[in-house]
């Protein structure tokens, strides 16, 4: 079952990336391991540190198999 969750804010995509991990069963070191990341930084990432570099946050996002999308509510399609 797919679950979408609405990312507002740095805090709201930590929190989402927090419950993919905790629902496969993962640590910390073995996402930051999977997507060549410090612990630190996962860490940060998860709790919506609004600092946090793209790229990683991208890496994390593949290692933990989850897809972010963009979705424009005004364009028609």
């Amino acid at each position: 079952m797919s679950q979408t969750h609405a990312i507002r804010t740095a805090d709201d995509l930590g929190t989402a990336l927090r419950a993919a991990r905790k629902a496969r069963g993962l640590r910390l070191e073995d996402v930051a391991l999977a997507a060549g990341v410090g612990i630190r930084f996962l860490s940060e990432l998860e709790r919506g540190k609004a600092s946090v570099r793209l790229e990683e946050t991208l890496r994390v996002i593949t290692a933990l198999g989850v897809r972010l999308e963009l979705e424009d509510p005004d364009a028609g399609g």
